[in-house]
């Protein structure tokens, strides 16, 4: 086979149609963001005061809530124990904003929950970051010199990787559910708000499908290389 051929060959439109359904999903949830990012909620309260109030709601009180450069970088850190909302959301009330402080909490409330799922995507984050970080080395190693086992070895690190955020699914869309539940049980958001905030959540869990199918993808494609060079 030629080592080439691991860059440009018949199967490299699955690597391509990976590619476009994350690009394609990144514009989505910056165009979704952007367009309700305009409007304003009706209670006028912003993302660091709904977090807040969510946190309290759930007596969660060891959990901060940061403010981090940025716009679309909100995350919650289990470890820390920190919850960091990104410039465009800490002091926003658009519905947007508050859409994703609120997603957030969601990852907090799971944390002290003891969510299986989140503690199961926890446990596998340094097993992702090392196949990740090996698995194409290896894999590029074994086309070049027809060492099919390296490849082999490289597909499996690169599966890791895969698992990962196979696992990371149920987290987002159970900490989006969460969100939403209490976005209107505290009655941040009117039932009429309430759509828009699930547009905005939904766009951001489309990011991670996306990427999920594009890992898969491009396992696909080296797992149809390799079983060509063993043929060839």
């Amino acid at each position: 086979m030629n080592p080439y051929g691991f860059y440009f060959d018949s199967t490299y439109f699955l690597v391509i149609i990976g590619m476009a359904i994350v690009m394609y999903a990144q514009w989505k949830v910056k165009s979704t963001f952007a367009k309700y990012s305009e409007l304003m909620s009706e209670s006028n309260i912003t993302g660091h005061e709904a977090a807040e109030l969510i946190l309290q709601a759930n007596q969660i009180n060891d959990v901060r809530v940061e403010r981090i450069a940025g716009d679309l970088t909100d995350h919650y850190s289990p470890r820390e124990k920190v919850l960091r909302l990104s410039e465009a959301t800490y002091g926003n009330n658009s519905i947007a904003a508050v859409a994703v402080a609120a997603h957030e909490c969601g990852h907090a409330v799971q944390h002290a929950k003891d969510y299986q799922f989140l503690k199961l995507r926890s446990a596998l984050v340094p097993i992702s970051q090392f196949g990740s970080m090996i698995g194409m080395p290896i894999i590029m190693i074994g086309f070049i010199f027809q060492i099919m086992g390296l490849v082999t070895i490289g597909i499996i690190a690169l599966s890791a990787a895969l698992l990962f955020q196979i696992v990371t699914l149920p987290v987002e869309i159970d900490a989006s559910k969460r969100a939403l539940i209490s976005l209107e049980q505290l009655n941040v958001f009117s039932q009429e708000e309430l759509p828009a905030a699930r547009k905005v959540l939904n766009a951001a869990a489309f990011t991670y499908i996306a990427a999920t199918l594009s890992t898969a993808l491009q396992i696909l494609r080296l797992i149809l290389l390799s079983n060509r060079s063993r043929r060839d």
